[in-house]
């Protein structure tokens, strides 16, 4: 009966460990995948290329806006080619006055009020 016991308290101590393991890889994974993501963000900013807007127009086929220089450029991107559509005024664009992407934590919070929005409304959908 006691060596039972004893057993049983080192497959506590295996699973905890294994535990703490997995937990510090995820760590190490997270921290490498935001350095990388960092990384290549300083390698490609202060270009004078920026993509803008990418519309999906079917499985691997899109229609981007790029800013080259001053002038923005409509390219199609697909499988095998790129091709130039043609040039956009400044004028016409509805540019983010930020000039940035919303983060994950916007777009996360954006996606919440939605759900509970749309959750409030059917409630009071149905109480009417």
């Amino acid at each position: 009966m006691i060596f039972l016991g004893a057993v049983g308290m080192g497959g506590y101590a295996q699973l905890i460990t294994v535990l703490l393991v997995f937990v510090a890889v995820l760590g190490i994974t997270a921290a490498t995948t935001r350095w990388i993501a960092n990384y290549q963000k300083q390698q490609g900013a202060g270009g004078n290329i920026q993509v803008i807007e990418t519309a999906r127009i079917s499985g691997n086929k899109y229609v981007q806006i790029v800013r080259v220089g001053e002038t923005y450029k409509v390219i199609a991107v697909c499988k095998d080619s790129v091709t130039l559509l043609g040039e956009v005024p400044s004028e016409q664009l509805h540019l983010d006055p930020a000039g940035r992407n919303p983060s994950f934590k916007e777009l996360l919070d954006k996606a919440v009020g939605k759900r509970t929005g749309a959750a409030e409304e059917s409630r009071e959908h149905d109480e009417q």
